[in-house]
């Protein structure tokens, strides 16, 4: 197959594809053409790993920008600047970092002129839901991720098996290239070993050199008492798998709790509104709330509260996120007015009414007194 394939038609893809499609994509390619399936045939092997290449440059934005605007000739020797003659006028900077790299080092661009370090696997990002109870409590819950591991062919190196590396061709092992700006010759990070000064031998059937492949894993998170909407929980070394061998990254897990029928949350307190009725607001009751901590809290209702005042139960709320305690649990009590009377229940009423003299409701009273005062009577 010829190495001037179009990078985008080899993995069947639009040139405005994003990473998403881009990745189904070459999934789908490679397993079509994997050798495994395709065990002697040197045309499905020769498909195989061009679609590998041709990921392998799409999925790097850098790289990406530089086959969009040059083509396969920017992975070329000669446009990577081996000497830095006449001809390199044309070529171009991916960004002002290029530029800062070279005259100031590694302040801003971390290579110096030294070769690159493997660079470590991303830290990825799992959102888990979890209900208000699991958050009071606590729970071990397994999540399935899709991450990049590494390979278990080439043990993350990238090389196949029984073969190794070997010193870079386009920059002598250096690392770095030589790339002419109008009057300035600059060294930036040698396209074809990325700055690493060395290239496989034979790149790994199974990962097409990357030393890492994509695989479903299961993994355990442990839940503490008390997380919140938020809480961040670093899972080290479970992100992805750096390439050929580099450390792998982290794994955060952000909760969310869910909404809950009948608490409202607020830091490590638990709000509800509990409706009574007007006799039990006049005469005074107690109420029973059931906690999530699987207790029955009692609360007693004063006689004459009214509706929107606040009771709390100390200690009856969240337990405080690594640490000791618990908040407490805030019950706002709203005065229900009854709606559906009997006839002797009016009949009581009205008698009550009748007895009536105005201190019974201070704050209506009140209220009407200030309305005459303002009125003149």
């Amino acid at each position: 197959m010829s190495t001037e394939t179009d990078f985008y038609s080899l993995l069947g893809v639009g040139r405005d594809a994003d990473a998403a499609a881009l990745k189904s994509a070459y999934r789908k390619q490679a397993m079509k053409y994997h050798p495994d399936r395709n065990p002697g045939d040197a045309e499905a092997e020769a498909r195989f790993k061009a679609v590998g290449a041709a990921y392998e440059v799409l999925k790097d934005p850098q790289k990406r920008a530089a086959y969009d605007r040059y083509g396969h000739e920017a992975f070329t020797q000669g446009m990577a600047g081996g000497g830095g003659g006449p001809g390199m006028g044309g070529a171009e900077f991916s960004d002002l970092g290029d530029i800062f790299e070279t005259i100031f080092g590694s302040a801003f661009g971390g290579g110096g002129g030294g070769r690159a370090r493997p660079r470590r696997g991303a830290d990825l990002r799992y959102d888990l839901n979890v209900s208000l109870e699991e958050a009071f409590h606590g729970k071990s819950s397994e999540i399935t991720v899709d991450i990049a591991t590494a390979c278990d062919v080439c043990s993350g190196s990238g090389a196949e098996p029984g073969t190794g590396k070997r010193r870079c061709e386009t920059c002598s092992g250096h690392g770095k290239v030589r790339v002419q700006q109008g009057p300035f010759v600059m060294e930036r990070a040698c396209p074809t070993c990325a700055g690493r000064g060395e290239v496989l031998e034979e790149a790994c059937h199974n990962c097409m050199g990357e030393g890492r492949v994509d695989t479903e894993q299961v993994l355990e998170v442990d839940i503490p008492p008390g997380v919140d909407n938020g809480t961040r929980i670093r899972l080290s070394g479970k992100g992805e798998a750096g390439p050929m061998g580099a450390p792998a990254g982290d794994l955060y897990i952000f909760v969310h709790v869910k909404p809950h029928s009948v608490f409202q949350r607020e830091g490590t307190a638990l709000f509800t509104r509990v409706p009574v009725s007007f006799t039990a607001a006049a005469l005074g009751d107690t109420i029973e709330i059931p906690g999530l901590d699987g207790e029955v809290h009692k609360i007693d209702i004063p006689s004459g509260i009214q509706s929107g005042k606040q009771l709390r139960k100390r200690g009856a709320g969240m337990p405080v996120l690594q640490g000791r305690g618990r908040g407490d649990l805030v019950v706002e009590v709203m005065v229900e007015t009854p709606t559906r009377l009997s006839a002797r229940q009016k009949e009581l009423l009205r008698e009550f009414r009748e007895t009536e003299t105005g201190d019974e409701c201070p704050e209506s009273r009140g209220f009407f007194d200030r309305v005459k005062e303002a009125f003149g009577g």
